[in-house]
């Protein structure tokens, strides 16, 4: 949905990523094997799980990055627009699903399937 709001190209669950030339190369792994493709950019990206090999941090980096201050900002800070993109023009409930019934065989299952013209 990014992709189309933004009118961008996309590639979905890639495993490695190469950037050249204002172009992104996405290796991604399909049913039959790896696909390569190439987008330009800029382009929506999403990542598979094999992308990265994520870092564990030790005792001694946690410690020392809670010392650390954190800078509070606002997105008027960061010059990000928050307003809404998308206008909701009205909220409904689906229709209430009626309950089923019982048969006690199957032939009478099959006429009242006829009767509905379900079958």
């Amino acid at each position: 949905m990014v992709a189309g709001l933004l009118s961008w190209p996309q590639a979905v669950f890639a495993s490695k990523v190469d950037i050249k030339d204002k172009q992104a190369e996405v290796v991604r792994e399909i049913d039959g094997g790896l696909e390569t493709i190439r987008v330009k950019l800029p382009a929506v990206i999403t990542a598979d799980l094999r992308l990265n090999q994520p870092r564990f941090a030790n005792l001694p980096s946690i410690q020392k990055a809670k010392k650390k201050p954190m800078a509070k900002m606002s997105p008027k800070d960061l010059g990000v627009d928050i307003k809404p993109h998308l206008e909701y023009l009205s909220y409904e409930e689906p229709p209430k699903r009626q309950g089923g019934g019982r048969v006690s065989s199957v032939d009478e299952l099959i006429s009242k399937l006829k009767e509905k013209g379900l079958i």
